[in-house]
């Protein structure tokens, strides 16, 4: 299944990148507009790239037994925080 996973997980970078490549091109011309629906497409593709790629790596992490602790319950993993620039905080 990680393999599954990881598969849907490039197929979402890519179209991504897709997105991102017409952004920027329907920006250079002048369309604004175009250029955020395209953005947003983006975003959207780049949100469930991480998704599956976070079940993949919870897949692992579970049949490595990185992730249980010796009573049998799962640890969750620590959250990191990301300051992007401009003083707000991501998850």
């Amino acid at each position: 299944m990680p393999q599954k996973n990881h598969e849907k997980a490039a197929e979402h970078h890519e179209e991504a990148a897709k997105h991102h490549r017409n952004a920027a091109k329907q920006a250079s011309e002048g369309n604004h507009e175009k250029a955020a629906h395209h953005a947003q497409a983006a975003q959207g593709h780049h949100k469930k790239a991480s998704e599956y790629a976070g079940k993949a790596a919870g897949k692992f992490a579970e049949k490595a037994g990185t992730m249980k602790k010796e009573d049998g319950n799962q640890e969750k993993p620590e959250m990191k925080t990301e300051h992007n620039g401009n003083g707000r905080v991501r998850k």
